[in-house]
């Protein structure tokens, strides 16, 4: 029976779960933050398998961290490949290819993150009322660490912005999908 179909009087392990994340991004005592997980962690043990913990709701630290890791684990065996400058370069000669580069790694993480059914991963608090924070978040990660390590390790300088962002492109769209398996496979916390 779905959430929409059961009656209100019918809770679930799930339904007070929800309410105390409410309650932790409310509370501002640290010691009753603290009291909140430790109660959220006794529902998580009480549920049966910890099926409370099956659906990744929230995106934390934790999460960002997972992200990065993965970003540099997918990523890092690319930087050293000079194809991929070779690839940059091309798509910096076809702006509608760059594009297009873009989006897919847009639609892979949306997709590795929503659709692929890995786990089930929900929605909450999105930007603007519309666009999740997960996924902005992820590709976020993944941008900043493909351009902070391509110009750490001498891949691009700079010296042409337009091919070095192309470049760079080409790694973030590995390690945006890094990132996104790297999110969710652990779990959250």
């Amino acid at each position: 029976m779905s959430r929409s179909e059961r009656p209100p009087n019918d809770p679930t392990l799930d339904d007070l779960y929800e309410q105390l994340e409410t309650l932790e991004e409310t509370v501002d005592d640290p010691a009753e933050r603290t009291e909140v997980r430790r109660t959220m962690r006794l529902v998580d043990r009480l549920s049966p398998a910890g099926a409370v913990g099956d659906v990744i709701t929230r995106f934390t630290g934790k999460d960002k961290a997972e992200a990065f890791v993965g970003s540099v684990v997918i990523g890092m065996p690319l930087l050293v490949e000079d194809g991929v400058l070779d690839i940059g370069e091309f798509l910096a000669e076809t702006p509608a290819f760059a594009a297009i580069n873009i989006a897919l790694a847009v639609a892979l993480v949306v997709g590795i993150l929503y659709v692929a059914d890995f786990r089930e991963v929900q929605i909450h608090n999105p930007y603007l009322g519309v666009v999740p924070r997960r996924p902005v978040w992820v590709l976020a990660i993944a941008f900043a660490t493909a351009t902070a390590m391509m110009t750490l390790w001498g891949r691009v300088t700079w010296d042409e912005p337009w091919v070095n962002l192309c470049q760079v492109s080409v790694i973030f769209t590995a390690m945006a999908i890094g990132g996104s398996l790297g999110d969710i496979l652990p779990g959250e916390d």
